[in-house]
């Protein structure tokens, strides 16, 4: 995921979030920086990382409606990080197949 596309992500969540004008200015001057082509060569974070970083701001320290709005959004993040992961772990922890070795080395031995 590139730094704009996951950018662009978050200010749609915050939009969908009725995030107050002051977050949604915040995010959009963050953009607003990325799309600059000394940027562009920028590492790209997850959704999650990128909302942290926005909460370490100045107008996200000296603003707590901005904070809180960021802080929502973490959380509901968090969750689907959470419900992804033991999605993933269940996945992992299925049982596996034996293969078709096995039981010619069974059926050899017996």
């Amino acid at each position: 995921m590139s730094l704009m596309h996951g950018l662009s992500q978050v200010r749609q969540r915050l939009y969908d979030n009725d995030a107050s004008g002051a977050t949604m200015k915040l995010i959009d001057s963050i953009i607003q920086r990325a799309s600059d082509p000394a940027a562009a060569s920028a590492p790209s974070q997850s959704q999650l990382q990128l909302v942290r970083m926005l909460m370490r701001t100045p107008v996200a320290n000296d603003n707590s409606t901005v904070y809180n709005d960021l802080a929502q959004l973490e959380e509901e993040l968090e969750i689907a990080a959470q419900g992804f992961q033991a999605e993933r772990e269940a996945i992992d922890n299925r049982p596996m197949p034996k293969s078709k070795k096995f039981y010619r080395e069974q059926k050899q031995r017996g």
